[in-house]
């Protein structure tokens, strides 16, 4: 007689497969456009390490005692300029490309929760990170929202991560994406936005491409934020076939008096005019949704500027946000990161 009694089957005796969740990274954004909202973000924001990079007892008398008492009003008033009724546009926005992002995932059979996350304001990243723990997921996928590599945005992320973790009997598994600046669908999306943009309203002569700023500084200790930001200009006129006479990058959003990467964007739209270019368009490719520093600091702030220096027709070419080739490239390097997990 056979004794042998075949066992479960292998899948049978399997753990469960761990529970896997991507926070879409983003800066953030006051939760309301008020003096007092704005100040509460500004003081999380400009007390980071990452950010400004001077010693604690030397910045936070400036900070709290000349930056917090004039900069938010005036801060609250431009965010009001550009606030929506759903509320801040950057929140909007990263919150929809989450939304999104999960059922893209999902149609490509990759299963997990996708969640927005602000690295100041909220919903904070240490909040979302315990929500999902508690619901028992214990991989995660950190996406940042930056597509070039910065110290001053990126490494700020992880180590809000790393804080949360430092604090937790369990730390979960993380995998981080930590830039995508010549990312082939990310460039594809920039540049279809552009001819689209073209399409609607008519090609202007120039087109800049305006990235947010760092201090010089940042960039001589190491930072690889400036040749990322090259990399992804160089590789978006080449798409678009332009000459290097018909675009040019730039860098906005300077604060302080230290020294910031140059051109800046104000003195090249002062400068284009200046010698005769009087159309001229605009985007800002390092932002993937729309914000205070691309609606008002660029659309508003930067058409002035143009304008008022000679210029006669500036058109801003709006950011990434819900495009859907956008939203594929995303999903194809969110899809490439969680390979093994689900």
């Amino acid at each position: 007689m056979n004794r042998y009694q075949p066992g479960p089957p292998a899948s049978a005796l399997a753990p469960p497969q761990p529970r896997v969740a991507v926070l879409l990274c983003n800066l953030g954004t006051p939760d309301e456009p008020t003096t007092a909202a704005v100040r509460r973000y500004l003081a999380e924001f400009l007390s980071d390490p990452r950010v400004v990079e001077i010693p604690a007892w030397a910045w936070q008398p400036i900070l709290h005692g000349i930056v917090l008492r004039t900069r938010p009003a005036k801060s609250a008033a431009k965010y009001a300029s550009i606030w929506t009724p759903e509320g801040s546009p950057l929140k909007v926005w990263t919150e929809r490309q989450a939304k999104y992002l999960q059922g893209y995932l999902g149609e490509r059979g990759k299963s997990a929760t996708v969640r927005a996350a602000m690295r100041y304001g909220s919903p904070g990243i240490a909040r979302q990170l315990s929500d999902l723990s508690a619901q028992g997921v214990r991989r995660f996928l950190i996406l940042s929202a930056y597509p070039q590599y910065s110290g001053t945005t990126t490494a700020s992320l992880s180590d809000a991560v790393f804080a949360w973790a430092a604090r937790q009997r369990v730390v979960p598994e993380f995998r981080f994406v930590n830039a995508y600046p010549s990312e082939p669908g990310y460039i594809t999306a920039l540049a279809q936005s552009v001819k689209e943009h073209w399409q609607r309203e008519g090609r202007r002569g120039h087109l800049l491409m305006s990235f947010h700023g760092v201090p010089a500084r940042t960039v001589a200790l190491g930072d690889p934020y400036q040749r990322d930001c090259e990399e992804t200009a160089r590789l978006l006129a080449a798409r678009l076939g332009l000459e290097s006479a018909d675009w040019t990058l730039a860098y906005q959003s300077r604060f302080g008096k230290a020294k910031w990467l140059e051109p800046s964007t104000s003195a090249v739209l002062h400068g284009l005019a200046a010698r005769g270019s009087k159309t001229i368009d605009v985007i800002c490719p390092g932002f993937t949704s729309d914000c205070l520093e691309t609606l008002e600091e660029i659309a508003q702030e930067g058409r002035a500027d143009f304008l008022g220096a000679g210029g006669q027709d500036f058109g801003y070419v709006p950011c990434l946000n819900e495009r859907g080739d956008w939203l594929a490239a995303l999903t194809q390097i969110a899809a490439r990161h969680l390979d093994g997990w689900v």
